[in-house]
């Protein structure tokens, strides 16, 4: 029975980018059902009952859920190549801790800053500058937050730097000069074919954002 490998997702999530680059990086074919996040799929919301959201990865039948739970899913099951994850326990857990704390320190401050004004919106760009200057603490001088090997903490993070470009386009900060270390990690990753071809075209990008700010302010 050939192996089956299904991925919903939306062309634009930063989280759906995670379960892309990881399985770029394994070389793994899927089928990719892009999901209109307004009108959502039966198949969606019979895979991921709970939340309802995406990405959601369909394995033989059997879906995954949550995108770092889905990276590192595909790390244990396709071993043949490229890991993911260290082999050290301790490291393991480090790994999963800075993960953690992407998730919950940059995409909320990074989301704030978008959809807030005034003082709300000064409020979470500071936060979101002292959450990324910590993990630049924990990047120091390694070419990646795991050393030499690019890994679940990149592909944490990595689908964000688009949003870089988007916070200097519009004048909420230039991420060149607040957080050099961490744009030099940018330009690393993006000499990773995972990383290059498979996040999204800058000025496309620009269009949905600009669409998205059109529709927060006419609400």
């Amino acid at each position: 029975m050939a192996e089956s490998v299904v991925l919903l997702d939306f062309w634009v999530s930063a989280f759906g980018l995670r379960v892309r680059i990881a399985l770029a990086e394994k070389g793994v074919e899927y089928d990719y059902k892009e999901q209109d996040l307004s009108n959502k799929s039966s198949l969606l919301l019979q895979s991921n009952p709970i939340h309802k959201k995406i990405p959601v990865l369909i394995h033989n039948g059997r879906p995954i859920c949550e995108s770092l739970i889905i990276v590192q899913y595909i790390d244990e099951v396709w071993t043949d190549r490229s890991p993911l994850m260290p082999k050290d326990p301790y490291q393991r857990a480090n790994a999963r801790f800075w993960a953690d704390y992407i998730d919950k320190k940059i995409y909320p401050s990074a989301s704030g800053i978008f959809r807030n004004k005034g003082e709300a919106q000064e409020a979470a760009t500071k936060e979101f500058i002292e959450s990324l200057k910590v993990l630049e603490g924990e990047l120091k001088e390694k070419p990646f937050f795991g050393g030499d090997t690019f890994g679940l903490v990149d592909i944490a993070l990595i689908p964000f730097s688009g949003w870089f470009d988007m916070f200097k386009a519009y004048g909420y900060l230039n991420m060149e000069e607040e957080c050099p270390t961490l744009m030099g990690w940018v330009k690393r990753c993006m000499e990773k074919d995972s990383v290059s071809k498979t996040l999204p075209d800058p000025h496309k990008l620009y269009e949905f954002v600009e669409s998205m700010r059109k529709k927060f302010e006419n609400q």
